[in-house]
């Protein structure tokens, strides 16, 4: 007697599938093993405002809010939310899509009312994971999934530098990171960027010069500096250095890129610093809100071969930094009020028992706000992190 088949787990078959049909093969195994009648895939956009349905362009489905609704509830709070038709046969179950810790956007699942029970959810929710480690490394081979994460054309200098960033979010046992970058469609220099490894994490913002193609291509080389002096494994001062010495060499300092450098132990919260400029780091510990005041040290490629030293200081479970560059904390309103001195400590204090991604995309909304228009004419780049540390999470 022949050993039946063994049945192709979903991971195996959403892998074995051509980039451009995921959402297809994922729509045919959640009909043969949920009775799901129809299955959207929907993605954030740059902005973080809507959700859009992957299709082909051009786009012809309507985009859903980000924030409000059952697919915006369930991409904010990150829980799945079943949401009642006006059809008694079935029912909608959007489903949050994150690949460690980076929000992609949301599966809406229609299915009968048999299937919404929380087992079965539970097990969507599986599918909608698998799908999205799927997605991430489509990516590289369809342009599909990043059209769809796009409401409107973006400017080279931003097609240039969403491609440099990492993803919006990234999480371990020890921490949790939420960014945002503000305007979404039109950015110049702003970047973040971190690299986690066994024992520490290097997290890095830098505010290029100048707007638009230059500022993209300056912010370019020195991010690109930066992680080849780190993936050398040399010291954060060093990474400085050798960056610092690559923007001098092209560019003779009459263009240079501001940069905060961190790195984190993650067994002992004790963090090493470099401030290269003008982003600006702030520390919440229970109800206080204080700036870290670092040494202010020259941009990378200011002057040439300078020399960069290295500060400490420690994170203790529950505390919560933010990172910003000077588009934010630099920018006034229209009476004058810098929004880094006031304004932004009540977006932190009214936004602290929110997620990290979602404390990032208030204070770009706030700084929206302060400024009194729904678009920023200069970079704003937002990094939010939340420190359990190694003790706590292993306790």
């Amino acid at each position: 007697m022949n050993a039946p088949e063994s049945v192709p787990s979903t991971e195996a078959q959403l892998r074995a599938t051509p980039p451009h049909a995921l959402v297809a093969t994922a729509g045919r195994l959640l009909a043969e093993r949920f009775g799901a009648r129809d299955v959207t895939l929907l993605l954030a956009d740059y902005a973080l405002s809507v959700l859009q349905p992957v299709t082909s362009l051009p786009h012809t489905a309507d985009p859903v809010s980000a924030h409000d609704g059952p697919a915006g509830t369930a991409f904010t709070a990150q829980k799945p939310v079943v949401e009642v038709t006006a059809d008694p046969a079935d029912q909608l179950v959007h489903l949050p899509i994150t690949v460690r810790g980076d929000r992609l956007g949301v599966l809406s699942v229609r299915v009968p009312p048999t299937s919404a029970d929380a087992g079965t959810v539970l097990r969507l929710g599986e599918v909608a994971t698998a799908l999205g480690h799927e997605v991430v490394t489509a990516g590289r081979d369809t342009d599909l999934y990043l059209q769809a994460r796009r409401t409107r054309r973006l400017t080279l200098a931003a097609e240039m530098q969403w491609q440099l960033l990492p993803g919006r979010g990234c999480a371990r046992d020890e921490y949790v990171i939420g960014a945002h970058l503000e305007p979404a469609y039109a950015i110049g220099g702003d970047n973040f960027d971190w690299s986690t490894g066994a024992d520490h994490l290097t997290l890095t913002v830098t505010d290029g010069m100048g707007q638009g193609i230059d500022a993209s291509l300056l912010t370019s080389l020195a991010v690109g500096a930066l992680r080849n002096a780190r993936r050398a494994g040399i010291g954060l001062a060093d990474q400085a250095c050798l960056a610092d010495q690559a923007v001098f060499s092209q560019y003779g300092g009459k263009l240079y890129a501001s940069t905060l450098l961190l790195r984190f132990d993650l067994a002992t919260g004790a963090v090493r610093a470099v401030d290269a400029g003008s982003p600006q780091l702030y520390r919440q510990r229970g109800s206080t809100i204080e700036r870290i005041e670092l040494e202010a040290q020259m941009p990378l490629g200011m002057f040439e071969e300078t020399l960069y030293e290295e500060q400490t200081f420690h994170v203790e479970a529950g505390d919560r930094l933010v990172a910003i560059s000077s588009g934010v904390h630099g920018t006034r309103s229209a009476t004058g009020e810098v929004f880094g001195e006031g304004v932004l400590r009540q977006v932190l204090s009214a936004t602290r028992q929110t997620s990290p991604h979602e404390t990032a995309r208030s204070v770009v909304a706030g700084l929206m706000e302060h400024v009194g228009g729904e678009e920023l004419l200069a970079d704003a780049a937002v990094v939010c992190l939340d420190w359990t540390g190694r003790n706590a999470a292993t306790a």
